[in-house]
C-alpha cells in the first residue's frame, strides 16, 4: 500500500495506478488494503500468527518431521495436464500453457535457483501467473519484487499474470516493468497462424473483492476458447456461468500438510473438496488449481509437493 513508499514517490505511483486501473478500482484496492494493514495492526495478529508458526515448527521437530517437510518443500515437481475442447482452435493443437502461482517469494528464497534449472529445460508456449508473490499479505514487498525479478530473467515471454490476495495493488507498476502483462479485469487476445484464444484475468476475489469477471470477459466473442485467471479457485461458478472453458487459479497451496494420499487438513477457500488441487470439471467448466511453490506460515510440504504446471491444449478436431 501507500504507506510503504516513499513519501516523494507517492504521487506519481498514486497517478499510474488511476491511470492504468482508473480512479474508482485505485482508490478502492488502495482503500481495503489500507483498512487491512490498521486491523492486523491493532488486533496484533502477527503475533497470533508467529505463535502458531512456533506451535507447529515445534511440534515437527519433536516428531523428528520438520527436516523432512523443510526437504519436501524444496523438491518441485513438474506436473502436466491435458486440456481437451472442441473449442480450441486447430492453431493452437499442442499449445503449452506454464503456470507458476504461489511463490511467496521472499519467505522462499532457497526456491530461485532450482526453480530457475527447471525453468530453463522446460518447453512451452505463454506462462502465466496466478498470484501471491509476496509473503505477507501487508508491508514491505520489495523482496518479493526482486525475487521475482531473478525468476521472471528465466522465463520465456509472453508473460500474463493476475494479483493474489497477498499482493499490494502497488506492486503492479513494478511486476509489468519486468515484463509481466497484468490483467487486473482485462482479456488478452493470443494468437497463432491467423486463429485466436481469449485469456482473461481477475484482482483477487478471495480477500479484496475487487474482481470484476463480467468486464474482464465483456470482449470475448461467443464460442472462442477462454481461459480466466483467477488467483482463487472461487470463482468456478462465475467463471462456468459466464462461458469460461479454463479456469487456471492457486491460492490453496493444496492444502500444504496433507494427509497421506494428498488428502489437505484445510484448504485456504470454500470449494468443494476435489477442487483444492489439480484438475476437476464443473459443468462444461475444466479447471486446475495449482498446489503452488511456495510455503506459507512454516515452510514445509508433507504428501503435497510443491509444483509448476505444463497445460497442454487438445483440439478434439485434431
Amino acid at each position: 500500500m501507500l504507506d510503504q513508499v516513499e513519501e516523494g514517490q507517492k504521487p506519481a505511483l498514486l497517478e499510474i495506478l488511476e491511470k492504468r486501473l482508473g480512479r474508482v478500482h485505485a482508490k478502492l484496492r488502495l482503500g481495503i488494503e489500507a483498512d487491512h494493514e490498521a486491523e492486523m495492526l491493532e488486533r496484533k495478529l502477527i503475533g497470533n500468527w508467529a505463535a502458531r508458526a512456533v506451535v507447529i515448527r515445534t511440534c515437527l521437530r519433536l516428531t523428528g518431521l520438520y527436516g523432512r517437510g523443510l526437504r519436501n518443500a524444496r523438491n518441485i515437481a513438474v506436473k502436466h495436464n491435458y486440456v481437451i475442447s472442441d473449442n480450441i482452435p486447430m492453431a493452437f493443437d499442442g499449445y503449452t500453457i506454464l503456470q507458476l502461482s504461489d511463490l511467496h517469494i521472499d519467505m522462499n528464497q532457497e526456491l530461485i535457483e532450482p526453480l530457475g534449472e527447471l525453468l530453463r529445460e522446460l518447453e512451452y508456449d505463454l506462462c502465466t501467473l496466478t498470484g501471491d508473490y509476496r509473503g505477507d499479505t501487508f508491508g514491505q514487498y520489495e523482496a518479493a519484487i526482486a525475487g521475482l525479478s531473478l525468476i521472471r530473467s528465466e522465463i520465456r515471454t509472453p508473460v500474463y499474470g493476475v494479483l493474489g490476495n497477498h499482493d499490494s495493488i502497488c506492486m503492479l507498476p513494478k511486476l509489468e516493468e519486468m515484463g509481466i502483462c497484468m490483467l487486473v479485469n482485462q482479456c488478452a487476445i493470443i494468437e497463432r497462424n491467423s486463429q485466436q484464444i481469449y485469456l482473461a484475468g481477475i484482482d483477487d476475489a478471495n480477500f479484496y473483492h475487487t474482481d470484476n469477471i463480467e468486464k474482464a470477459a465483456s470482449d470475448i466473442p461467443e464460442n472462442r476458447f477462454s481461459i480466466l485467471l483467477s488467483h482463487t479457485p472461487e470463482m468456478y461458478q462465475q467463471a462456468s456461468h459466464t462461458g469460461f472453458n479454463l479456469l487456471l487459479s492457486g491460492h490453496t497451496h493444496g492444502g500444504q500438510i496433507c494427509l497421506p494420499g494428498g488428502i489437505p487438513i484445510t484448504l485456504r477457500a470454500i470449494i468443494p473438496r476435489q477442487m483444492g488441487s489439480g484438475p476437476w470439471k464443473y459443468h462444461d467448466l475444466i479447471g486446475y488449481t495449482s498446489a503452488g511453490l511456495g510455503s506459507s506460515l512454516v515452510p514445509v510440504r508433507f504428501n503435497c509437493p510443491s509444483e509448476i504446471t505444463l497445460h497442454h491444449l487438445r483440439s478434439k478436431g485434431a
